[in-house]
């Protein structure tokens, strides 16, 4: 009998191409989409979709009951950009989201769940060039904190009660499909957008703050192959790292300038800079690596290839 698959939150970043590709691999009558409006009409129109707030308990078990759900990826969050505006919001959805999920794992009603963690669980106090898997969590924001006891409580139900929880702790993501949603590394999706459109960009971190990034294609391609591993060769039930390029603002207007010569960057940092000094600048994901077999395909050339021709066709230039 095929997976029924729950996708909260589906309308996000993340969400919506993870949704597509579930959908590709195991039918899209067994992937129920959902989020708590109907702002991506593609995403609503291609497919099963529930309106669901994920703060809702009962509507979450109802709509696991009546599809047969047996899988919940539960994509729903604020950021840390966002959240840092809002923090009682991003605990209050962040927290009990998740507390939702893991608490009808434990009373049966579904069997696997996907809980994205975050680079932001570490802080200024973690080692930054090739963060390790266990290392110093001290995080200073506010969505840092809510994946830190994420990942403590994920850990708990899995030794407690046997819930089969999966996670990874995402770098910033890069895609040319959706925009991100007010996270610390999203300069490095607006910048190929304002390349193509305009030819120069204000960038809000400085020009050498290097982070973990990854294409977004890698990053679904981790979440499946991470979801469809075999449970007896997972040894970490928290979060994983997860890694594939590191770089830095001006490393991304090199690479866009060899495309695209005449553009311009100046840079300007906000608030989103002291984020950024507080995360690592490389992630050893090694562990995955030898887990379930993780690899990547992008580096940053590859990238921005990608995103320029994508982006181009988009904007009709």
């Amino acid at each position: 009998m095929p997976s029924k698959i729950l996708v909260i939150g589906a309308c996000g970043q993340i969400g919506s191409e993870l949704t597509y590709k579930l959908r590709e691999i195991h039918g899209k009558s067994n992937v129920i989409a959902s989020d708590i409006n109907t702002r991506k009409l593609d995403l609503v129109n291609s497919g099963p979709f529930e309106i669901i707030d994920a703060k809702n308990f009962n509507a979450i078990k109802d709509c696991c009951k009546h599809h047969n759900i047996d899988t919940i990826y539960l994509m729903a969050a604020l950021l840390s950009a966002t959240g840092e505006k809002y923090p009682m919001e991003a605990w209050d959805l962040n927290m009990n989201s998740l507390f939702h999920v893991l608490n009808l794992a434990k009373g049966g009603v579904i069997q696997k769940i996907f809980w994205p963690s975050s680079i932001a669980v570490f802080g200024p106090t973690t080692p930054r060039n090739q963060t390790p898997q266990h290392t110093i969590c001290e995080p200073t924001t506010v969505y840092g904190i809510t994946k830190q006891v994420g990942e403590r409580w994920c850990e708990y139900y899995h030794s407690k009660y046997g819930v089969d929880v999966r996670s990874i702790r995402y770098p910033g993501i890069i895609s040319h499909k959706t925009m991100p949603g007010g996270g610390t590394t999203d300069y490095a999706v607006e910048i190929y957008h304002e390349a193509i459109k305009n030819g120069k960009y204000d960038c809000f971190l400085s020009a050498n703050t290097s982070l973990p990034m990854m294409f977004m294609d890698d990053a679904i391609k981790a979440t499946v192959d991470l979801m469809e591993a075999s449970a007896h060769d997972l040894t970490i039930r928290s979060s994983y790292n997860l890694s594939a390029i590191s770089f830095t603002p001006k490393d991304i207007f090199e690479s866009i300038m060899a495309h695209l010569p005449d553009f311009e960057i100046t840079y300007s940092p906000d608030f989103r800079q002291n984020i950024a000094d507080s995360w690592p600048s490389s992630i050893d994901d090694s562990v995955a690596r030898t887990d379930w077999n993780w690899k990547h395909s992008f580096d940053l050339d590859a990238v921005t290839k990608e995103m320029l021709v994508e982006l181009d066709k988009k904007h009709g230039v």
